[in-house]
């Protein structure tokens, strides 16, 4: 199994959200480790419309209980336009079956989003949206681990470790 922490495996290549707190801590990672370092656009967090680039502060004065009922219950309280929760999971699994199928055997480094995560999630343990996000709290810094292994020719995906 792979140690906890990013820093302290040796990764044959560092995949990363286009956004910028993702972005700039793999391209250093992949820098001070000499591997490879590739933007994939679709691991980029869940579009979140009327609120993309706004500050929590911004949310509570256009509405004060909105972030509250956000967190309460994120799945039916969601901001108007922002990407279905099904249509963000799709483009996560499509974008990290790509990963995996242009990898193979290859300690990949996905540094992303909590949503990016709980979105992996959801696919391999074929857990529904609502659960995975009313029963998993992914903190900043959480490294969420994946194992693919060959059964019968068919890839089998495991998670082997969420911290």
């Amino acid at each position: 199994m792979w140690a906890s922490t990013p820093e302290t495996v040796q990764w044959d290549v560092i995949i990363s959200s286009p956004l910028l707190r993702c972005a700039k801590f793999a391209q250093a990672l992949a820098a001070r480790m000499q591997c490879p370092y590739e933007i994939v656009d679709a691991m980029k967090e869940i579009g979140f419309g009327a609120w993309e680039g706004k500050t929590p502060e911004e949310i509570i004065a256009a509405d004060a209980m909105a972030l509250e009922r956000f967190y309460a219950d994120p799945v039916h309280n969601r901001p108007a336009g922002a990407e279905s929760l099904e249509d963000f999971s799709a483009r996560v699994w499509q974008a990290y079956s790509e990963i995996a199928e242009k990898h193979p055997g290859k300690r990949v480094l996905i540094v992303a989003h909590a949503g990016v995560a709980r979105a992996v999630i959801a696919n391999v343990l074929r857990m529904s949206l609502d659960d995975v996000y009313s029963r998993l709290k992914i903190e900043y810094g959480a490294v969420v681990s994946t194992l693919i292994e060959k059964e019968g020719g068919a890839p089998k995906m495991l998670v082997a470790n969420c911290l």
